[in-house]
């Protein structure tokens, strides 16, 4: 089970419109809980002026956006999120908005799916937008939705472009691609490799990669699995970079993943950056234990990133570099 989401509600008082709305939108886009959304902002702004003007530039935001009609959210989503968005309304007296019903009136009858769409927006305005399942756990596979390390890590490349800058970058276990998209459509890689093993997970890779209109020879996606992976395979990718995110939550995962990660390093000296959400540190101990048995250094790379996408902040996240161990 995912652990609830702490509410982060900003302090009103200090929130402008704009920046509201883009909080809410970015809420919207990701199917954030509706108690995580800043409705504070919204009830001040009702009982000051009992106008439904904020709530019908909401939904411009939300779901009269184009994003929204190229890739919406849940269908089951909408729905909770737009009867909220009337219940609060009405009980600050405003006058009905049509729009807000004609909205609401889309998503009543309409039959819900097991895939649905996420956007992130980046700090330029524009959206990754993904294909993800409704399930954490679906196929055999917990690829097939974004977890918040891979956040973590499209924040912290947002950071350090140079670090993806005009090389070829591999990401080992990419899942549905968030990170990756990110990278591309901010760092300019010269190219980059997507990678994972389970064939649902390749397909749907392939699909999102694809929506964000990335395309190949810049970006490509490979399957790669780390029990096979030779030597020459990782020479011929000729990775100068190398990330992954979230791989490291199961003891016998995390030994194949060591074993590849020397592989990956004696064929070449990239850069490699692993980040993972620590939910069992016994697990992750012996991860970075076995690192150094593998001769294998890693340094924690400490600081903080710029706050870019919405997700529990309060998760034990951290980013290690992996180095050659010095002789």
């Amino acid at each position: 089970m995912e652990p609830p989401e702490p509410d982060r509600t900003p302090d009103s008082a200090g929130t402008s419109k704009a920046d509201f709305l883009r909080d809410f939108q970015a809420c919207f886009f990701v199917m954030r809980r509706l108690a995580s959304f800043p409705w504070k902002f919204l009830e001040k702004d009702l009982e000051s002026c009992k106008s439904s003007d904020l709530i019908s530039d909401i939904l411009k935001h939300t779901c009269l956006h184009p994003v929204c009609r190229t890739f919406p959210p849940s269908v089951r989503f909408r729905r909770l999120f737009l009867s909220e968005l009337i219940r609060r309304q009405e009980a600050a007296g405003c006058e009905p908005l049509d729009e807000l019903y004609d909205a609401l009136a889309e998503v009543v009858g309409a039959e819900d799916a097991v895939e649905f769409y996420k956007s992130y927006f980046l700090p330029g305005g524009d959206a990754v937008s993904l294909l993800e399942n409704a399930s954490l756990i679906s196929e055999g596979t917990t690829g097939l939705v974004t977890w918040e390390a891979a956040l973590y890590l499209a924040e912290w490349a947002l950071d350090h472009q140079q670090v993806f800058a005009g090389r070829t970058v591999l990401e080992l276990g990419s899942g549905v691609g968030l990170a990756g998209v990110a990278i591309c459509r901010s760092c300019s890689p010269s190219r980059y490799v997507f990678s994972d093993c389970h064939p649902r997970v390749l397909q749907k890779l392939r699909t999102n990669v694809q929506l964000n209109g990335l395309t190949s020879p810049v970006v490509g996606v490979e399957e790669l699995d780390w029990t096979d992976a030779t030597e020459g395979e990782l020479t011929r990718i000729g990775a100068e970079t190398v990330i992954a995110s979230d791989v490291v939550y199961d003891p016998v995962v995390a030994d194949i993943l060591v074993a590849l990660l020397g592989r990956i390093l004696r064929s070449s000296s990239p850069d490699v950056f692993i980040c993972s959400t620590v939910r069992n540190q016994e697990t992750y101990s012996s991860f970075k234990q076995r690192l150094g048995k593998e001769g294998i250094e890693h340094q924690v790379l400490t600081g903080g990133v710029t706050d870019v996408f919405p997700y529990n902040r309060d998760s034990s996240i951290e980013l290690i570099k992996l180095y050659k161990q010095s002789k």
